[in-house]
């Protein structure tokens, strides 16, 4: 699904969507960044003046960023699912719901006692009924489609209703017994259920409770379909939309582009201050050229320490909530990591060597952080619980081989310094961070092709495994995320970081492209 006919103003785009999913940090050529063909109408994130955005316009941009997030979510999770959930009972919503459905059927209940009874109501639902049992149906199943229609003919039930000859109990088991044929075998009890309840009107409530079950499983069958072509179409079908909420809403790429600028910053600051720490450095050369991939690289490892309160840049939100997962992972990894460093530079060489040691201090810490993420959970309160079940399991191990368990003095500084891991600019917490930070980062310059691990730097080879394993995700959502964005975050770059250049050339040699 191209974005637009003119190859020329894209390729520039498309070649950088390429090197970024795929290329480690290598250094991407200028001209291609100054090329003023981006400028053209048909380029993803073409420069256009501020317009006002009407309200249909926006409700267009929403109703694609849906269907955008929907279709991702789809694809890369293999266990997403519709659920049938009910609301809460004690719930304000729940309640009126509640009453609702109660004065319904007890309406319902009475026009059926009256003599002679009242069928409009029923009537009613038996057309419902007959709508939805249709939208099961695959094409070409033509029998039980006019068998349907012709049993469930409201005009005629309508006409037997007014001659008082309603076989209201046949409806409802010629009902059952073709939902029984439509439905998925998980339906089958359900259905045994319905036959087996002799009140017509609580006959009809569970009916339309089955109905809605089989269609939840409708739906999820479609999605189970749909999910391989979605997966081998994503990457066009995701840009393609993405540019419809662009069209929409020409600020749509605001807090991308402000993500990135500020990935540039940070770059820029490094570099200067590695400049002014070198001797005989040239503090007044010119500004520095930037990889583009490395900026873009640095601002999706911003992304395992971003603050998810504020708003996350528009190009990732289809994967906010793994991405805030995975950083909350990272972060109770972090925390182990710093304990069993602590315990070993503290215990020393009596513990160094001892087999699963560092694993048995990892499963004392998993269950004391789980829910560090939540707004309730007390850090503090949870170390002080860790170090407390370190100094016994190290006292056990130092006394199961015969040596000296840790006096007062030794076990005080182990926990205070266990205790100190939530302080802020704490030592052994940032160098954790560091190196954490160092793998994904190796992990994010390989190319995407490349199966192997960087190497695990030093203290981190306790969660080597998850951390391993959470890269393996963090690097596939970055890749894919590239992949699919990669024309748009070209056209940023290209205006920020090359904005001053010469044009004459990259003008003269665009159409070469």
């Amino acid at each position: 699904m191209p974005l637009s006919d003119d190859q020329n103003s894209d390729s520039d785009s498309s070649r950088f969507s390429e090197s970024a999913a795929s290329s480690s940090d290598s250094e991407y050529s200028r001209q291609s960044f100054n090329s003023d063909s981006s400028s053209k109408p048909s380029s993803p994130a073409s420069a256009s003046p501020p317009k006002m955005v009407t309200f249909d316009e926006l409700m267009a941009a929403a109703r694609n960023l849906t269907n955008l997030t929907l279709a991702h979510e789809i694809a890369v999770n293999a266990n997403f699912c519709i659920k049938h959930e009910d609301l809460p009972r004690n719930s304000f919503a729940g309640t009126v719901k509640q009453i609702l459905h109660k004065a319904f059927w007890d309406c319902l209940e009475s026009e059926l006692n009256e003599d002679p009874p009242e069928y409009e109501h029923a009537i009613k639902l038996f057309a419902e009924i007959k709508e939805i049992l249709l939208s099961f149906l695959t094409p070409g199943a033509n029998r039980i489609q006019n068998q349907i229609c012709e049993v469930l003919d409201t005009d005629l039930i309508r006409q037997q209703a007014e001659h008082n000859a309603v076989d209201i109990h046949g409806l409802a088991n010629y009902i059952i017994n073709t939902m029984g044929k439509l439905c998925a075998p998980i339906r089958d009890n359900d259905i045994k259920q319905l036959k087996a309840t002799d009140n017509i009107v609580e006959l009809l409530r569970q009916i339309f409770h089955v109905l809605d079950l089989m269609k939840m499983d409708m739906a999820n069958y479609t999605i189970q379909n749909l999910r391989p072509y979605l997966q081998r179409n994503l990457v066009d079908y995701e840009r393609t939309k993405f540019q419809e909420i662009l069209e929409e809403t020409p600020s749509a790429l605001d807090l991308t582009t402000e993500w990135i600028k500020e990935s540039i910053e940070d770059e820029l600051s490094s570099i200067s201050d590695e400049s002014s720490s070198s001797p005989g450095a040239d503090c007044s050369s010119s500004k520095p050229n930037l990889s583009p991939i490395l900026v873009l690289n640095n601002g999706y490892l911003k992304l395992l320490q971003w603050d998810y309160h504020k708003t996350i840049p528009e190009t990732l939100i289809t994967d906010e909530v793994r991405l805030q997962e995975l950083r909350e992972k990272l972060n109770q990894l972090k925390i182990i990591a710093c304990v069993c460093l602590i315990t070993n530079n503290t215990v020393g060489a009596a513990i160094v060597n001892v087999p699963d040691l560092a694993d048995q201090l990892k499963r004392i810490s998993f269950p004391l952080l789980e829910g560090m993420n939540k707004k309730t959970f007390d850090l503090k309160e949870a170390l002080n619980a860790i170090s407390v079940q370190v100094c016994s399991r190290v006292n056990r191990s130092l006394s199961e081989r015969g040596l000296p368990t840790l006096t007062t003095e030794m076990q005080n500084n182990l926990m205070g310094q266990i205790a100190s891991i939530v302080e802020e600019n704490n030592p052994v917490s940032s160098l954790i961070d560091k190196r954490i930070q160092f793998f994904m980062k190796s992990l994010l310059a390989l190319p995407s092709f490349q199966k192997c691990m960087p190497t695990m730097p030093g203290g981190l080879s306790v969660i080597q495994t998850e951390v391993e394993f959470i890269g393996s995700q963090y690097a596939s959502i970055v890749n894919f995320n590239k992949q699919v964005y990669g024309p748009f975050y070209a056209n940023i770059l290209r205006k920020l970081l090359f904005s001053e250049a010469p044009r004459g050339k990259a003008e003269t040699e665009a159409p070469a492209n």
